[in-house]
């Protein structure tokens, strides 16, 4: 399987838990986190000011998804925040972060009639 995913080195993967502990991240987000992998079983909510904090909370209270778009240093990325579950039981959040064009088209595609 993982042969299918050499394109998405450059996509930043971060996991955590429903308390904001970091459990795990791919190589790209270590390098784009200022603490590399050290941050792994640290927390959330101590790496990112109030105002994220409080979304993050958000999103792991109600397990819910939030996907936005950012730019920095020149490049801009989408950032995906999506609950994971281990079955039935809410596991916590997965952050993807993968960088996208300046300008790219959108597509409205409709659904055919039958």
């Amino acid at each position: 399987m993982e042969k299918y995913f050499e394109g998405l080195k450059k996509v930043a993967i971060t996991v955590c838990d429903k308390e904001g502990n970091i459990l795990d991240m791919n190589q790209t987000s270590a390098d784009v986190n200022s603490h590399g992998h050290k941050i792994v079983g640290n927390n959330l909510f101590n790496c990112h000011p109030e105002r994220a904090a409080k979304i993050l909370r958000e999103l792991l209270d109600e397990q819910k998804l939030n996907a936005y778009t950012i730019e920095k240093n020149g490049v801009k990325k989408l950032i995906y925040q999506v609950p994971w579950y281990d079955g039935e039981e809410f596991g916590g959040l997965i952050e993807l972060s993968l960088p996208i064009p300046m300008e790219m088209p959108h597509y409205v595609r409709e659904t055919k009639a039958e």
